[in-house]
């Protein structure tokens, strides 16, 4: 049986994020394209678990090859592809992912090892999962990772937090009143309301290809994500400051909310985002925006904002559904690094807003040095409020009068 158009697709992905240091989703685009969409799905479905899962997957196959540690790129990745299809995916035979990744590996060294691995974890490599007594190895995440959730929300918490981060990805998009409602949107992409602005979409979605994106209609962005602007509440003729605003999900929902009147003033530092930026703009209909390519740690010249969103960049430990190669990049001291880069932005969103004005700080992480720890030493500002939700943490923040 020859390896399917997905499965071809997929193993291109895993070899390029393993052996180039290749972003999954950049990967995945550049290797999916022309698939139909429900190849481009499944090829997705299957690169993203075989990254997510690697750390667990690397050990069912010590377990199954007596400790075996030295294997080439192409082997090891074939065989991450068909242990994930055959212990973590539903609906697919054994058979079929047994003989499609032998296929894969067979212009490589090693297939005959692919081979017995892959039928003898039909046998026994759930009992080798089920047999893993570290919880991080056996849900696939760093051992720094578990440690800083263990201490910052307890174990409990941190199990969940585990879990999660291996679940399906849900593709949500958010209805661009601007150009329609969700009503409308939910009814074009086969899809349904979801509350708020929110498309949930159960099946596959050529989400950049439907003529809707191009009409503008909708933006693909989490459930998650479409809270931050509501929780900003920005006003109809008011000025707002939105720091590292690319790629524009939450300026285009500002200026939603705003019914596109006012001012939003989207900064974002690089030059080439910022492009792709107005251009998603342009699209939306969100004329009220106006793109200033600056850093978004200097002072602001142009103050005060009546409000002000910054959603600094971050160590994004709340995406990892989405960012299967994240988990595997990120480290402490990056987040250091990453914190120090944070306290600037908080020190312009803090002095841009007028007294009495609102700073909503927002990340996709689930770190409190990066949320709570970072707030709270600011001592401009006073009348905390927070909330979360799955992936982001929000902070409202009120400025005294």
């Amino acid at each position: 049986m020859p390896a399917s158009p997905a499965r071809r697709a997929a193993f291109r992905v895993v070899r390029r994020v393993a052996e180039q240091g290749a972003f999954a989703d950049q990967a995945l685009h550049a290797e999916a394209a022309g698939l139909e969409p429900r190849e481009r799905a499944l090829a997705r479905q299957l690169a993203f678990a075989a990254i997510q899962r690697r750390r667990t997957l690397d050990h069912v196959v010590s377990a199954l090859t007596g400790g075996r540690k030295k294997l080439d790129p192409p082997i090891r990745a074939a065989l991450h592809l068909g242990l994930v299809q055959i212990l973590f995916l539903d609906g697919i035979p054994d058979h079929a992912a047994v003989s499609e990744t032998v296929e894969l590996a067979k212009r490589n060294r090693g297939s005959g090892l692919v081979n017995a691995v892959l039928r003898r974890a039909t046998r026994e490599g759930r009992g080798v999962i089920d047999a893993i007594d570290d919880e991080a190895v056996r849900e696939s995440i760093p051992d720094w990772l578990a440690a800083l959730w263990r201490d910052a929300y307890g174990d409990e918490t941190a199990s969940a937090l585990m879990r999660r981060a291996n679940e399906p990805l849900e593709l949500a998009l958010r209805a661009n009143r601007l150009r329609a409602t969700p009503e409308e949107v939910a009814e074009g992409v086969g899809g349904r309301v979801a509350g708020g602005d929110a498309v949930v979409v159960d099946g596959p979605l050529d989400a950049h290809g439907h003529p809707l994106w191009h009409a503008g209609a909708y933006m693909p962005q989490s459930r998650s994500s479409q809270r931050v602007a509501p929780f900003l509440d920005p006003q109809p003729g008011e000025r707002i400051l939105d720091l590292c605003s690319a790629p524009g999900g939450k300026a285009t929902h500002m200026a939603a909310l705003m019914g596109d009147e006012g001012e939003i003033v989207a900064v974002e530092r690089d030059a080439d985002r910022a492009d792709a930026l107005r251009t998603t703009l342009d699209r939306m209909g969100a004329t009220i925006v106006r793109v200033d390519v600056a850093d978004a740690g200097e002072p602001r010249a142009d103050g005060p904002f009546d409000r002000v969103l910054a959603d600094p960049p971050c160590s994004g430990l709340g995406t990892l559904q989405a960012k299967p190669d994240l988990r595997w990049r990120m480290t402490p001291e990056r987040i250091r690094d990453l914190v120090a880069e944070q306290r600037r932005i908080l020190e312009t969103a803090t002095s841009a807003v007028r007294p009495g004005g609102v700073v909503v700080w927002s990340t996709c992480t689930l770190n409190p040095a990066e949320n709570e720890e970072l707030v709270q030493g600011e001592q401009m500002i006073l009348f905390p409020h927070e909330t979360s939700s799955a992936g982001f943490q929000v902070t409202r923040l009120e400025s005294a009068a």
